[in-house]
This record gives structure tokens, C-alpha cells and sequence, in this order.
């Protein structure tokens, strides 16, 4: 049997090969987008890959970036990004996906808003029927009266909570806003959700990220399988 951190890695590394030299390339945040960082990193030190430029998600990642001697840049600086590399929290069969399980959904949604590619990892266990079904929603709201989202979030269905560190103080992203891990169940119509949510004030951005994965590379105990997003 091959464990799950085998399989995000073997999908990260597949996923690099679509990297070519003289591209601007988004890093993504998490457990299985590190391992893309990581490849990345050895093949340009291996001079494999050269001129590339990495506009990372999340500040944890630009640090790890930095680390690794992966060349930055910003979204200021290249607004256009070739290609994306990111993981998901959950991706249903039009490889739309829930995201921000990591906390950088913000920036892992503009940086994929900005990719002319945006390739997603994944192990298996991360295909769904429907986005919700094994996943809260994450949504980052700013912190003033984010009791009353709490509120319309139950209003729309939801069962919000409060996302927490392990030491029970609240858990912050990189703009300083929290995260209301709301669960919703199946959600039948995730585009409509979507527009309820960024109609609200105070919410800043939330976890569904529809029609933007291209590809989807998922890693399972019988191998990889590149999935592809059919255009309308």
C-alpha cells in the first residue's frame, strides 16, 4: 500500500513537469503544493530549469521559497502567470474544488484568477461528488462584527465555526482576517453560493474555486490520472 504522502508527492512531482524554463510560475500553499516547491527548487539548483520566477501563496511558502533558492517575484511585477501549481481540499467532477484549508485561500485564489494554467494535486481521497460533502467551506471575514457573518452564514444553511489554532486562540491569515469553516453539506449549486457570499460585506473571499483548475493530477494506489477541465 502506498500512504497518501507518497501519493500527494508523486502528483506534485507530474505536475512540475509542465514547468519550462523563462516561465513565471505561481506556488501554491500546503502539504501537497511543498512538494511541487521542493521539485522545483532541485531542478533549477540541477540546472534542469533556469529563468524561472515563483509568485508563492502564502507567506509560509515564500519563506520555504527563499529557503530553497527558488527566484521571486510579484503579481505587481507579472500580473500574467504561466502556470500555477496548488493543491485542493476537494474537487468534484468538473474539477471545481473547495480550497483554504491551509488558510491561503486569498491569495492562492488570486494567484490562480492570474494563471493561464492552474494545475491541481491531489490523492484520491480528495475526489467528491459534490464540493461539501466531505469538506467545510472555508470563508475569511475581516475580524470586526464577524459574529454577525456568523449569523447570516446559518441563514444560508451553514453550520459555521470559528477556526482556531491548537492553542485555542484564533487562527489569522496572512491579511490578519479569520475563517469560518462553515459546513453546508452537498452543495447543489456551488456558483449560486458563491454569489451569496461575495454579495455580503465583511466577507473577504471564500473556499470555492470554480472553472479555474485546468488540470487536475491525482494520485492513487492504482497510479496518476490526469484529469482535464472540458471547456464550454
Amino acid at each position: 500500500m502506498i500512504d497518501v504522502t507518497q501519493l500527494k508527492q508523486q502528483a506534485a512531482e507530474k505536475a512540475v513537469e509542465f514547468v519550462e524554463s523563462g516561465m513565471v510560475v505561481g506556488l501554491g500553499h500546503g502539504s501537497t503544493a511543498i512538494f511541487a516547491v521542493q521539485r522545483i527548487a532541485h531542478l533549477i539548483k540541477t540546472g534542469q530549469l533556469h529563468d524561472i520566477l515563483g509568485i508563492p501563496a502564502s507567506r509560509h511558502i515564500e519563506a520555504e521559497a527563499r529557503r530553497l533558492g527558488i527566484p521571486l517575484t510579484t503579481l505587481d511585477a507579472h500580473p500574467a502567470i504561466d502556470l500555477t501549481i496548488d493543491g485542493a481540499d476537494e474537487v468534484d467532477p468538473q474539477l471545481n474544488l473547495i480550497k483554504g484549508g491551509g488558510g491561503a485561500l486569498l491569495r492562492e485564489k488570486m494567484v490562480a484568477q492570474a494563471s493561464r494554467r492552474e494545475i491541481i494535486v491531489v490523492d484520491e481521497s480528495k475526489l467528491s461528488p459534490a464540493l461539501g460533502t466531505r469538506w467545510a467551506l472555508p470563508i475569511e471575514v475581516v475580524e470586526f462584527g464577524w459574529g454577525a457573518q456568523v449569523v447570516y452564514l446559518r441563514s444560508l444553511g451553514g453550520e459555521p465555526a470559528l477556526r482556531r489554532k491548537e492553542d485555542d486562540t484564533p487562527f489569522y491569515t496572512d491579511q490578519g482576517n479569520l475563517i469560518l469553516d462553515t459546513r453546508f453539506g452537498p452543495i447543489t449549486d456551488p456558483a449560486a453560493l458563491a454569489a451569496r457570499l461575495e454579495s455580503r460585506a465583511g466577507i473577504v473571499e471564500h473556499g470555492l474555486f470554480l472553472d479555474l483548475a485546468t488540470d487536475v493530477i491525482v494520485g492513487g494506489q492504482d497510479g496518476l490520472r490526469h484529469l482535464r477541465r472540458q471547456e464550454s
